[in-house]
């Protein structure tokens, strides 16, 4: 494996991509640490992006657009049952940008399930896939990274 992506490479890359839909309400510190990163993702390597969450508790959002969800699934909720009583959180909003066309992407740093259930519930199945996975990204020295996919566990899986 060669070095990581530079700056130029993503930017490439990122020019003419819907954006990335960030939830911008989950994550430890929230909103604040994840609406910087996502304008650094914006302005030092170009890739677009849009905010979903509360405009209020935004704040500035840098020249980035902020789609409006005035609810947050907290990290201690029930994941389906957030999703299903809280329609204007701000995961079901990310969810629901990527399903209309309005992002390419979602990507929170709050509540796992709470993701998963809302990619499903408002995006759907691709055909042929019986079960969601997360992919991990695993930094490695030197090059770039390696992604370690379904690394959550089921106590339902199939015996083989």
């Amino acid at each position: 494996m060669g070095p990581p992506p530079s700056a130029t490479t993503v930017t490439k890359v990122a020019e003419g991509l819907k954006p990335i839909a960030v939830d911008a309400m989950g994550g430890d510190r929230a909103p604040g640490e994840i609406v910087a990163g996502a304008r650094q993702a914006a302005d030092e390597l170009g890739v677009p992006v849009v905010l979903v969450g509360q405009p209020e508790a935004i704040g500035d959002a840098g020249g980035l657009e902020v789609i409006p969800a005035s609810e947050v699934i907290g990290m201690a909720e029930d994941p389906a049952q957030g999703v299903r009583r809280k329609k204007d959180s701000s995961l079901v909003r990310a969810a629901e940008a990527v399903r209309d066309g309005r992002a390419s992407a979602m990507v929170s740093a709050g509540n796992t399930g709470a993701a998963m259930a809302a990619a499903l519930l408002r995006m759907g199945r691709l055909k042929g896939v019986q079960r969601p996975a997360i992919a991990t990204p695993i930094p490695v020295p030197g090059a770039g990274p390696t992604v370690l996919l379904d690394a959550g566990a089921t106590r339902r899986a199939p015996r083989s």
